[in-house]
Parts: C-alpha cells; sequence; structure tokens
C-alpha cells in the first residue's frame, strides 16, 4: 500500500470522516458492551448473596482505608475513562469498536470469575449474604442506571464482594492498551489509570490479588484479540530456526 492510500485510509478512520463512516458499527459496539456490563451485573449479583470469608491481605491491611477517596471512587473512574474513551473514537473509529467489544468480553469474564471465586466483603460485615430475588432485581436496576450509581451509590450497597477481579483496574488498563500507540491518549490515560488504581487500594474496595489478576486477565485477552496468537502457538519454521527467549 503506498504513501497515498495509507494517508486516505487514516483519514477516513478519524474525526467526522471516521464517525460517518464507522458511526453505526460504533454505536453497535456500545449497545454491545453495554449488554455485557449487564449480565455482568447480574451474575455479580447472584454471587452477592452467598456468605463468603474475608481475607487476610498483606498490602490493604498496611494501606490507610480514606473515606473521601471510597466516596469518589467511581467518579475518578470516569474522569480518567470517559475523555480518553471519546478520544479514540475520535482518533481511530475502527480501533475504539475493537476496544468495545473487547471490553464487553472482558466484563463477561469478570462476571463468571466473581461467580467462580466468592471472596467475602474487603471491608465490613458481609451485608449482603442471603440477598432474596426481590432485592436482587432492585439493586440490578439500580446499578443499571447512572442516578442509581451516582446519585444514590447503589454500587456500594448492593456490591460488595464483585472482587475478583478488579474491574476498575481492568477497564481502564485494556484502554491503555488501546489507546497507548496514540501519545495524545497514551500519557493522560496513563496517569489516570495509575490514579484509579491508588483509589482501589486507598478505598479498600478490592484485595491485591483482585487487582493482580485484572492485569493479568485483561493482558491475556488483549493479546487473543490483538495479537498473532496463532503465529505463537504455531510451528518453527522450515529454516529450523528457535525463537530467542
Amino acid at each position: 500500500m503506498d504513501a497515498l492510500s495509507l494517508h486516505y485510509e487514516g483519514a477516513s478512520t478519524r474525526g467526522w470522516s471516521g464517525l460517518r463512516t464507522h458511526g453505526a458499527r460504533a454505536l453497535g459496539s456500545v449497545l454491545f458492551r453495554w449488554g455485557c456490563f449487564l449480565a455482568m451485573t447480574w451474575m455479580a449479583l447472584w454471587a452477592e448473596a452467598r456468605p463468603a470469608p474475608h481475607l487476610p491481605d498483606a498490602l490493604v491491611d498496611a494501606v490507610p482505608y480514606v473515606p473521601w477517596v471510597d466516596r469518589l471512587n467511581y467518579v475518578a473512574w470516569v474522569l480518567a475513562y470517559v475523555p480518553v474513551a471519546l478520544g479514540l473514537l475520535w482518533e481511530d473509529a475502527p480501533r475504539f469498536v475493537r476496544y468495545m467489544v473487547t471490553a464487553g468480553w472482558l466484563a463477561l469474564l469478570r462476571g463468571a470469575c466473581i461467580l467462580a471465586t466468592g471472596l467475602g466483603p474487603v471491608r465490613g460485615p458481609d451485608v449482603n449474604a442471603g440477598m432474596d430475588a426481590a432485592t436482587r432485581w432492585q439493586a440490578f436496576l439500580e446499578i443499571a442506571s447512572p442516578v442509581g450509581v451516582f446519585g444514590r451509590d447503589s454500587a456500594h450497597v448492593y456490591l460488595t464482594k464483585d472482587l475478583f477481579f478488579s474491574g476498575h483496574t481492568a477497564t481502564t488498563f485494556l484502554l491503555l492498551l488501546y489507546a497507548w500507540r496514540n501519545p495524545r491518549l497514551r500519557w493522560p490515560m496513563l496517569a489516570g489509570h495509575v490514579v484509579v488504581v491508588a483509589s482501589v487500594f486507598l478505598s479498600h474496595l478490592h484485595y491485591t490479588i483482585d487487582v493482580v489478576g485484572a492485569y493479568a486477565l485483561t493482558f491475556s485477552l488483549f493479546v487473543l484479540r490483538e495479537g498473532n496468537v496463532k503465529g505463537m502457538l504455531g510451528a518453527p519454521s522450515v529454516s529450523g530456526s528457535v525463537p530467542r527467549p
């Protein structure tokens, strides 16, 4: 492909041209991601009803709990996440679509992990053990609504055991990976990601293993979606060359 073709291909993926060309796919990817988020929330609420034990954590136990950080950690996530996500949509609409689809699969993976683990609250008693069906449905409607999340703090009230793995860490790290090749998005997202992860520890929102697991699983999914997995798993070349360690 010559330089002129590359120029026009790049021009068609960014700005208003990119939105006109890829707007329908972008909207579809957002709806897919939203649907996956709702499915994850329902799985997390099922897990919320099970009694689960608190785990000792050397790092979290050494970090002071800061109440105002706990109150504002979802706001910090929004401020770190939304501007860069919109920037990615503006700069590279097809990559934004791929990001949103990957984020949807990540949400489903997180829901499955929450169901499979069963960790108790990091801080405070297990207040939602035994949650009945009516409460679960009310909680689902509250968490699905931005008014419920930001106006009535529904996520803090109804989700105390959606722990492995950390959604704050995973979502901002995945966006950082997709935004990395664009310096104008890379550094704001890196700074925002660091702030969000710090808020996770200062608010005692997750165990350390939840954060470590978020990095491992998010990066693995990113490689599966964007890397040459077939090439990495394929047979050696005919020349018999051995990949460098």
